[in-house]
């Protein structure tokens, strides 16, 4: 069993507990200043910290519960019931953690967490001085650093080439023109989690093309980081799946630890890399890396910054989401993420702190108004805050192929050497993309020969496997301008017993209107692909009646579907005799591509 300790959050003495009312209670602790939830009723009570778990929001009131069991975020508005722990709206999501109530003899109470031991205090090591030129972290683009940490190369996340998210983001920095080499000569690579601007299939086809048997490392996460690319054209042959809070031994100096994310630990991950006992902390897209649990005084830390990698609210429409509601709601969340960042840094006290992982752009001409509206934070201005709030964190705004050496940025962070630009010459910025060479492979799933059969939309559903769900959504198939085709499909999905009606059942139930461009939907539902290139991709418009998120459906779209994808070659067997079977498809491994129709 992993050790444990026992943390005392909030102690009230007997008078305080005697004014606890009946149901929520908020109580601070004026040591701290941190915020807890107790809940009381007939049976005893119930406590929790006041801490949102879907991104850390503060809860407050509901005025709407009459009963006064529910609690609602100031930053989502997403509602918790105290007396069961859990989140109401939306339904079926997390359960809040509870927190040990502790009754003392004089009456009083303790708020008490079971923490396990923080494991990178596992066999810890004294710092060792470092040499100049020993340890140097070179940004390349978006969350791509390669570390040089003595004699060995450390990649993180490479995304070096093509868009990520079907077609929705595009590299927003030139990578350095040795970038793919660097990859290649790497002794290990880390990739985070299977979202597309970490795990790049155009960059890791390329890599598999050199060097397929580079040593790949990932955590263990319920979705399998590489479920998609092992159906794929990329073979690489020494992926490493590895456990969460264990220290992994590279050499006699350098190791590193994966950790879990709190609130998506089915597929986030993040990691410390100690190379000579001085540590370097990624928490890459994490929402609560590690539960929020993380290491003070790391010699470097990473984290994102930018915001503006969801679908909410830009693919919205309909009701209150008009493109000034839009604006300010922007304006007001990436506020909001400024100041957690800057918060979270200064409460860590790293030695030096670097914003990276939200350099993407929306660069295709057909999503100029995304590009336009979803306005992303800047490293720069994050930068700015934690200097004004922590100026004794130094900061890092990267450009590709800058260096810093931490030797000497260790020993004085104003050493004009510490930190080495990129060449003059050197071009920053992308302003071209290939767009055709990936907008037509996309397309070309539209001609396949699967979606010549009305049928395929039962079947694919059913693949799918979501149901017993009082929903009904409504898919049409569009162009590029979410126009909808007069040749597209058009269909209803009732997930209470998984059927097609042709219309809205008289019933009472929720209904989501999604407008999908039709190249991107298809290509998607042929290869078994979450539904994060659709949502996070820009690539579908999406109305609700009522205007509520329905967390249990979004999920499993966006993370359950079956590892495996849908066996298209059984479906066409089940059909009509038709072209498929005049095809030279290979009778031992059918390949779905040869019932497409290339454009």
């Amino acid at each position: 069993m992993t050790p444990q300790s026992a943390q005392v959050l909030l102690a009230l003495n007997a008078e305080a507990v005697g004014s606890l009312k009946e149901g929520v209670n908020f109580k601070k602790n004026p040591e701290d200043g941190k915020c807890y939830i107790i809940y009381k009723n007939k049976d005893g009570l119930k406590a929790c910290k006041n801490q949102c778990k879907h991104q850390g929001g503060l809860f407050i009131k509901d005025i709407e519960d009459l009963d006064g069991r529910t609690v609602k975020c100031t930053k989502h508005n997403w509602k918790l019931n105290v007396s069961t722990m859990k989140y109401v709206n939306p339904p079926d999501c997390f359960l809040q953690d509870e927190l040990d109530v502790e009754i003392m003899d004089d009456g009083g109470l303790q708020l008490v967490e079971l923490n396990p031991i923080d494991p990178w205090l596992a066999d810890p090591r004294e710092p060792l001085e470092l040499q100049k030129g020993e340890v140097k972290v070179t940004y390349l683009t978006h969350a791509c650093m390669e570390l040089q940490l003595g004699q060995r190369r450390f990649m993180f996340d490479p995304w070096l080439k093509g868009p990520a998210f079907a077609r929705g983001w595009w590299l927003f920095h030139e990578p350095p023109a040795d970038s793919l080499d660097r990859l290649c000569a790497a002794d290990l690579i880390y990739i985070s989690h299977m979202h597309s601007d970490h795990l790049s299939y155009p960059t890791l086809k390329d890599l598999s093309k050199r060097r397929p048997d580079v040593p790949i490392y990932v955590g263990d996460t319920l979705r399998p980081v590489f479920w998609y690319l092992e159906q794929s054209q990329v073979k690489l042959t020494n992926i490493n799946v590895v456990p969460f809070g264990v220290w992994q031994d590279i050499d006699e100096h350098l190791r590193f630890m994966i950790l879990m994310d709190g609130v998506h630990p089915e597929m986030d991950t993040c990691i410390i890399v100690e190379y000579k006992g001085h540590m370097i902390l990624n928490t890459v897209d994490c929402t609560r890396p590690n539960g929020g649990r993380l290491p003070e005084n790391v010699d470097l830390m990473l984290s994102d910054f930018a915001g503006g990698a969801s679908g909410f609210p830009m693919t919205f429409s309909g009701g209150k989401y008009s493109d000034s509601w839009k604006e300010e709601f922007i304006k007001n969340e990436r506020k909001k993420l400024l100041n957690y960042k800057s918060q979270l840094v200064k409460s860590l006290q790293p030695r030096i702190y670097c914003p990276f992982a939200g350099y993407f752009v929306e660069a295709h001409p057909s999503d100029r108004y995304i590009k336009d509206t979803n306005i992303k934070n800047s490293a720069e201005d994050l930068n700015a805050l934690i200097n004004k709030i922590a100026p004794e964190i130094k900061t890092w705004t990267p450009k590709p192929g800058s260096v810093l050496d931490l030797g000497l940025a260790l020993r004085d962070p104003t050493n004009s050497e510490a930190i080495t630009s990129p060449p003059g010459s050197a071009k920053i910025y992308k302003d071209s993309w290939d767009f055709d060479l990936y907008v037509d492979e996309l397309n070309s799933a539209i001609s396949c020969e699967i979606f010549k059969h009305q049928s395929w939309i039962q079947f694919y559903y059913t693949w799918a496997g979501f149901q017993n769900y009082n929903l009904v959504i409504r898919m049409i198939e569009t162009d590029d301008n979410f126009e909808p085709l007069t040749d597209g499909y058009d269909y209803f999905v009732d997930f209470v017993d998984l059927s097609f009606p042709t219309k809205r059942p008289d019933r009472e139930h929720s209904y989501i209107e999604i407008k999908n461009r039709i190249g991107v939907m298809r290509y998607v539902v042929l290869h078994g692909h979450l539904w994060d290139d659709l949502y996070i991709g820009f690539q579908n418009r999406i109305s609700r009646d009522p205007d509520i998120y329905h967390h249990k459906f979004w999920n499993h779209f966006q993370i359950e579907l079956p590892v495996r994808r849908p066996d298209w070659d059984q479906f066409l067997q089940q059909q009509q005799p038709t072209s498929v079977q005049e095809t030279d498809t290979p009778t031992e491994e059918p390949d779905i591509w040869s019932y497409c129709l290339v454009l």
